[in-house]
């Protein structure tokens, strides 16, 4: 399969979506243990990840931290409008957002805000630090809103995969 070629959903059956799962649930889980939950030998589960790496279904294999205990308590949600939509300009503004760290997600969203982010701080002044270079010291942010996120009810990147409970 050439390394631009996707995997598509009809190209997945019921041992890629259950090792799919497994994996949504915890990355770390080992393949003889997938295996067993799936039906299929460790050797198996090792090539049918392989194949959903290279086909671009699995992006990534990451650790999830806790921002209160790594100094990062507050986490914000900023809707961003921008002055000009001139596609160079949302271009850089795409840029700028997914290059600052303390953004950890990035929406370029339809409807009246232009972009939606999450962001995360140590403290409101970072937060204050941040704005300036994010959005003051940008010619091409309008205007911005920030909530404050006071209790985060649910955090997943998990999503629902056909036929699987």
């Amino acid at each position: 399969m050439a390394p631009s070629q996707k995997l598509r959903l009809h190209q997945l059956d019921e041992f890629d979506l259950a090792i799919l799962t497994v994996l949504q649930r915890d990355s770390a889980t080992p393949q003889r243990t997938i295996g067993e939950i799936v039906n299929l030998s460790a050797a198996a589960v090792q090539r049918r990840i392989a194949r959903l790496e290279k086909g671009g279904v699995i992006l990534g294999n990451v650790a999830i931290l806790d921002p209160a205990t790594v100094g990062q308590p507050i986490m914000l949600i900023v809707e961003v409008q921008i002055e000009n939509e001139r596609t160079d300009l949302i271009e850089t503004t795409k840029k700028n957002f997914a290059s600052t760290p303390e953004v950890q997600q990035c929406y370029y969203v339809t409807g009246e805000t232009d972009f939606v982010l999450v962001i995360t701080v140590a403290s409101m002044q970072d937060y204050e630090k941040l704005t300036k270079k994010l959005f003051f010291e940008n010619h091409n942010v309008k205007h911005f809103k920030t909530l404050v996120v006071m209790d985060r009810i649910k955090y997943s990147m998990n999503l629902t995969l056909p036929g699987v409970n």
